[in-house]
Parts: structure tokens; C-alpha cells; sequence
């Protein structure tokens, strides 16, 4: 098994961290990992992104140019990564901010309201979160305990942010149950 993880957005969005949050998941399973990030000015507010490479084999390069997942914080991120997902690849968006854009037949898209479903839940700084959980369900890259694992690494350790962080996981989780076949609402 190898995973090729594109995650971009704006700086701010915390794609950063949940890039950190999906290698040390799979570091603490006993994956191969590697976490690249890719920003500058973008800091702040310009687009930032990272690679994540999960595998159960030893990684060869941290650089990812064909990912099999992207993660899609914004439209800018979406546009400019889409062109390189391999075909059959994943494609999860955050729809509360990307509502149009012309999209390739042989990917699988998952619109979700990260926005919405973090804010609902108590804090939209937590839409990053939002979006790992539905990685780990759509793609199994790692398991629920290991992003626990990974966010516990990378979150301040302060009980009412991992409990605020692990109430927008379930509100997420909770939002795949409502779905019956997300891609038909993408």
C-alpha cells in the first residue's frame, strides 16, 4: 500500500497540520511516512499545501507529483492541483467555499461543508479536522485511532482543544452516515 496525499488551501486553513496529523498517524501504525510542505508568503493568506506519502514500503522521495488524494481547502488549491490526480483517483473538497468548477470524469469527488460542519460543532478553525476524517472513512489510509494518534501529536495539548478537535471528528463522521453516495451531491 502507498498513498500519494496532496492537501492545499490557504495559509491559516491548517492544512500544514493536518498534513503533520495524517504522517504521524501513520508513523504511530508503523508506516512508512513523509510530510512535505510547500509555503512561503503564502503564509499569509496565499495558497500553502503539503505532500503526504503513507506506505507501507520505504518511501523513495517525500515529492509527489501524481497524487492519488487530493484534499481541496479552496478553489485556488482545487484548480491548481486537479490537472495531476491520477486517474481513479480522490478528490475532497471543502464546498462551504469551492461551489463551481469544471470537474475530470475519471476522479471521485466528495463535496463536503467542512466550514459548516466545524463551526456547527463548535469552532470553524477545525474545518482541517473536518476534512481528515473523511479521509480516513473514504480512503482507509489510516485508521480512526491513528489520526487520533496524530492529532494528539500535532494539537496544543490542552483538554478542551482535543475535545473540541474529536466533537468535529464525530460531527463529520456523522455527516457521512447522512449520506447515502456523496458523489452524486458533488
Amino acid at each position: 500500500m502507498k498513498k500519494e496525499i496532496i492537501l492545499a488551501g490557504f495559509g491559516g486553513q491548517g492544512v500544514l497540520a493536518l498534513g503533520q496529523m495524517l504522517a504521524y498517524g501513520g508513523m504511530s501504525e508503523g508506516k512508512e511516512v513523509s510530510w512535505f510542505p510547500s509555503y512561503g508568503p503564502e503564509m499569509r493568506g496565499g495558497t500553502a499545501n503539503c505532500a503526504v506519502v503513507i506506505s507501507d514500503r520505504e518511501i523513495s522521495s517525500p515529492v509527489v507529483s501524481r497524487p492519488d488524494i487530493l484534499i481541496a481547502m479552496n478553489k485556488p488549491s482545487l484548480l491548481k492541483f486537479l490537472p495531476a490526480i491520477k486517474k481513479g483517483g480522490i478528490v475532497i473538497y471543502n464546498s462551504s467555499l469551492i461551489s463551481d468548477f469544471v470537474k475530470r470524469g475519471d476522479v471521485t469527488y466528495y463535496a463536503i461543508p467542512a466550514n459548516v460542519i466545524a463551526e456547527e460543532a463548535g469552532t470553524v478553525k477545525a474545518a482541517n479536522v473536518v476534512l481528515g476524517e473523511i479521509i480516513i472513512n473514504v480512503s482507509k489510509v489510516i485508521s480512526p485511532e491513528a489520526f487520533t494518534a496524530g492529532m494528539k501529536k500535532v494539537l496544543p495539548q490542552k483538554e478542551h482543544i482535543i475535545t473540541l478537535n474529536m466533537n468535529v471528528r464525530e460531527a463529520a463522521k456523522k455527516y457521512l452516515e447522512t449520506k447515502i453516495d456523496l458523489r452524486r451531491i458533488s
